[in-house]
């Protein structure tokens, strides 16, 4: 079990999944008041027992609140255990997302067909009622939480705002803490949509600094800097496959995922930290690379490269 302190009442839970490199990648954050609590995402359905052992340990007796940035199983597919076992938490998730936690099996077909075997590790989710669905204001231990609809990853993608901290999900992207740096790369799975992402990243850039908790993976001080890092990198991204795909012509998938790679490597400063993750988060991300690709280079074919 590895919980980590991040301030007064805040920790972030690691949720390890039975894969190959999958540790410090998935989280559930939770906001403690006394023995109440408020989660922001609870991870898959493989480790919700995890999660619940967690909770145990910091004495939370009561959920209020389960706030999801998004219903990808990795983020939402184990809340209905959740509800099982605190049956007095409410849901907030984006209007979009609603239809899928009642009803997953749209969802689940389209995650055996992304993820494959990872779906299969996740487990298959479980739908939930629609009256557990909250749509009103959000408060905890006496502090509003603000809803900020964030669209870029995911149409049904929004962050959080609950005093200092942001909760972005995986608006920013996919971070990795290093010793004295950070690893960071764009999460941008089909269909992906290059201005709306980027108008995501814009608008919580504006909203001023704030502490960033992150859905993949840990924490940073600073908001505004991991935004102009987030749009920056993404744009070198965008252009980095724009121009193999329509300048040099290069169409096979895999050979623009290898090549991309490559030069993304040698171009991005935080991205080329790749090389200082242990050997099997770098299998890990090997995958989830391959995907963001996949969504920049399906997105420039068809608005570039016609």
């Amino acid at each position: 079990m590895n919980i980590i302190e991040v301030a007064d009442n805040l920790y972030l839970v690691d949720l390890p999944q039975e894969l190959e490199g999958f540790r410090k990648f998935i989280s559930c954050w939770v906001i403690k008041d006394e023995d109440r609590a408020m989660l922001v995402d609870v991870g898959p359905k493989a480790t919700i027992s995890k999660l619940i052992e967690a909770l145990n340990y910091l004495k939370i007796k009561k959920i209020e609140f389960v706030l999801l940035t998004h219903i990808h199983l990795d983020h939402a597919g184990g809340v209905a255990e959740i509800l099982e076992k605190y049956p007095e938490a409410n849901v907030v998730v984006h209007e979009l997302g609603k239809k899928h936690i009642v009803n997953p099996d749209k969802l689940w077909r389209a995650s055996l067909e992304t993820l494959g075997k990872i779906a299969e590790v996740y487990g298959k989710p479980t739908g939930i009622s629609e009256e557990k669905i909250y749509d009103g204001k959000v408060a905890f231990a006496g502090k509003e939480v603000e809803i900020v609809t964030t669209p870029g990853h995911a149409q049904h993608h929004q962050s959080y705002v609950f005093g200092e901290f942001l909760f972005v999900g995986e608006a920013f992207g996919v971070h990795m803490p290093l010793k004295n740096d950070y690893y960071l790369r764009p999460a941008t799975p089909p269909k992906f949509k290059y201005e709306l992402a980027m108008d995501t990243i814009e608008k919580l850039r504006a909203m001023g600094s704030k502490r960033v908790c992150f859905g993949h993976f840990g924490f940073k001080r600073d908001s505004v800097e991991i935004a102009e890092k987030a749009m920056k990198q993404l744009k070198l991204w965008v252009s980095t496959i724009y121009d193999i795909l329509c300048k040099k012509e290069i169409k096979e998938e895999e050979r623009v995922a290898k090549i991309a790679k490559e030069e993304l490597l040698e171009k991005d400063s935080k991205f080329s930290n790749y090389h200082l993750l242990d050997e099997d988060i770098k299998k890990r991300e090997d995958f989830f690379i391959r995907n963001t690709i996949l969504g920049i280079q399906q997105f420039v074919s068809e608005t570039y490269c016609l």
